[in-house]
């Protein structure tokens, strides 16, 4: 057998230049580190950095982009008979490029909510993920008679629901530091949003409980005998008690 020479394929120059910036923040502070010093760890110009990354907030969401056009390409593709079904779906396209990094995912999440600036951003990005989702939504319900006239609102609330339940199981697990099984935590959650939303029309609302009377006369007749009961509620005005009692005895 011969020995495989072969130099090792370099990785991409984008995942270097992410690596090398996490690894910065991590050891100064995000807002300790420049550009400069991330090219500098990485060995290319800064040319290089801004060819791929527009600032230095991307460097830390470097796989949102591919995740994007992903999901995009998912619900372009998708032709299943239930549209929120697909939406849960696409969403859980994200979960899996979290599950993929664990430990990078976790050490983000913490790094995230230490910096406001990236705070903001990542509500940017999430968005983003929104406008997809509600965007196919649109695209499937338009001209749809079923769907009734608020189907582009429908679209948006049903979007952000997926997306509050996916963030909701997922940054329950980040918390965790990456334990236990990260689908099952946002399955959970998104199985809420398809009890809710699955068919076609939202579920009808049930009116309000009529309020309980003060009191109320009961008239009974037993032969000859009439009885009257009366039954109050605690606390009821005497007016409203001595107004029934005349009402069943017919002197009022």
């Amino acid at each position: 057998m011969t020995e495989d020479r072969r130099p090792a394929k370099k990785p991409p120059m984008r995942d270097v230049l992410a690596e090398a910036a996490f690894a910065l923040f991590l050891e100064r502070g995000f807002e300790r580190t420049t550009v400069d010093d991330i090219v500098a760890r990485a060995g290319v110009g800064r040319r290089s950095f801004f060819r791929y990354f527009p600032s230095k907030e991307d460097a830390v969401f470097p796989d949102h982009e591919r995740c994007l056009a992903d999901m995009t390409a998912f619900l372009a593709d998708a032709d299943g008979a239930d549209p929120v079904a697909t939406v849960c779906d696409g969403a859980r396209l994200v979960l899996r490029m979290y599950a993929e990094k664990p430990e990078f995912s976790v050490q983000r999440y913490r790094l995230t909510r230490e910096v406001p600036g990236l705070r903001t951003y990542e509500l940017s990005v999430v968005r983003r993920y929104e406008r997809t989702l509600a965007g196919y939504l649109e695209r499937r319900w338009a001209g749809d008679p079923d769907a009734g006239p608020d189907a582009a609102l429908r679209a948006e609330v049903i979007a952000a629901s997926v997306v509050a339940a996916h963030n909701n199981g997922l940054r329950s697990w980040l918390r965790s530091g990456g334990e236990g099984d990260a689908g099952a935590e946002v399955d959970r959650a998104l199985e809420l949003v398809r009890a809710v939303w699955g068919g076609a029309e939202p579920r009808p609302v049930a009116p309000a409980p009529e309020p309980e009377p003060e009191s109320a006369a009961v008239t009974s007749s037993a032969g000859d005998d009439e009885v009257i009961v009366m039954v109050a509620r605690k606390g009821a005005p005497m007016w409203r008690v001595v107004q029934h009692i005349e009402s069943a005895l017919g002197t009022a």
